[in-house]
Parts: C-alpha cells; sequence; structure tokens
C-alpha cells in the first residue's frame, strides 16, 4: 500500500511539473520568446555556473594550500576557511546541477515540439531539411549535455575527498596533523586541475551549441 502511495504521489508531482512548464512556456511564447530562447538562456545559466564552481573549487583548492603550508599562527582559523569554503564549493556544484537539469528539461521539450511541428510540414523538401537540422542539432545537444553531465560528475570525488580532510582535520586539530594531509592535497589538485579542464571543455562547448542553435 505504501508503494502505491509513494507512486501515486511521484506520478502527481511529474504532472504538476508538466503542467508548470506548460504555463512557463506559454507565459513565455505570449511576448515572442519560444524554447529555443529559453534553451539558450539556460545552457548559458548552465555555463554561468560552472565558471562560478570552477573558482571555488581553485578558491578551496588555494585554502587547503595554505593549510598545508601553515607555518604558525591560529590553525583553527585556518581550518574554518577551508571549511566555508568547502561548504560554498558544494552550493557551487549543487547549482551546476540543477541548472543541467533545467537544460534537459526544455531541451526535451524543444525536440519533442520541433518534431510535432515537421510532421504538419507537407512540402518534403521543406521537411526534410527541417529534420536534418532537428537531427544536427539533437545530436550537438547530446555531446554538450555528455560534457556537463561528466564535469557533474567530477565533481563529487573532489568534494567528498575534501570533506574527508576537512573532518579528519578537525579530529585532530594540530599542526603535526598537516603533514599526513600532503600525499591527499597533491592528489586533490590533479583531481582539480582535471575538474577545470573538463569545464573548459563543457564552456566551449556550451558556446559553439549557442551559436549552432542562433544561427
Amino acid at each position: 500500500m505504501f508503494r502505491i502511495l509513494v507512486c501515486i504521489c511521484l506520478l502527481a508531482l511529474t504532472g504538476c511539473e508538466s503542467v508548470v512548464d506548460k504555463a512557463y512556456y506559454g507565459m513565455w511564447e505570449k511576448v515572442g520568446v519560444e524554447k529555443r530562447d529559453i534553451l539558450v538562456d539556460r545552457v548559458e545559466d548552465a555555463q554561468d555556473s560552472q565558471k562560478d564552481a570552477q573558482q571555488e573549487f581553485s578558491s578551496a583548492l588555494d585554502e587547503f594550500s595554505t593549510l598545508i603550508n601553515f607555518d604558525g599562527g591560529e590553525l583553527e582559523t585556518v581550518y574554518n576557511n577551508l571549511n566555508d569554503q568547502l561548504e560554498v564549493s558544494k552550493e557551487s556544484a549543487a547549482s551546476v546541477t540543477q541548472r543541467i537539469n533545467k537544460v534537459e528539461s526544455v531541451a526535451e521539450d524543444l525536440f519533442d515540439e520541433w518534431q510535432t511541428e515537421i510532421n504538419l510540414i507537407s512540402s518534403a523538401n521543406l521537411k526534410r531539411d527541417s529534420q536534418r537540422k532537428l537531427s544536427e542539432t539533437k545530436r550537438k545537444y547530446a555531446s554538450l549535455l555528455k560534457s556537463m553531465r561528466k564535469v557533474e560528475k567530477s565533481m563529487s570525488p573532489v568534494l567528498i575527498a575534501l570533506q574527508d580532510n576537512v573532518l579528519a582535520l578537525k579530529h585532530n586539530l594540530n599542526a603535526n596533523a598537516i603533514g599526513s594531509l600532503q600525499g591527499e592535497f597533491n592528489s586533490i589538485k590533479q583531481d582539480v586541475g582535471s575538474l577545470i579542464k573538463e569545464m573548459n571543455v563543457a564552456i566551449k562547448q556550451s558556446d559553439d551549441f549557442i551559436k549552432s542553435i542562433k544561427g
């Protein structure tokens, strides 16, 4: 019985979300903003969130470096700064996920609408051209989404590693404990470097996709 109720609730939520999306699109269409425009805006938002995440992860690495190179003063202050930056990095990662989800949502609706409209075209030549354009756009979008999801996936182990070290340091807040974190720092530094490179790829693909869909 419980499982049935859960399924009903999930279906209701999905239905409500669909209604909200339709109302949202309808509102914008009345002022001349199409789903294509909304998709471009959301890709740009996802792009911005990745740029913000790049900065926050780099800042977290800087705080970790400050900790590793601690040479006196208030160790607790250094720890607190790293912990605060970890929390900000988590928020940035959550924002990246949220904005990618929004891109995916509107893209699916756009492609469904596009295909429905193609089916209404009576001219064989025009239909073929529109179908080709849709297929090309979907291919580029699939590549972009794959890159963004790869970025999303790569953030998780970095956050976990940072959190592990923050918690370990919290439980042993003294200068002697810092030496054992050097190896961890080197590993995290490498992971952050790889993550930033992946973000740059996704950001570049976002630019290319936006240009192609506007063209």
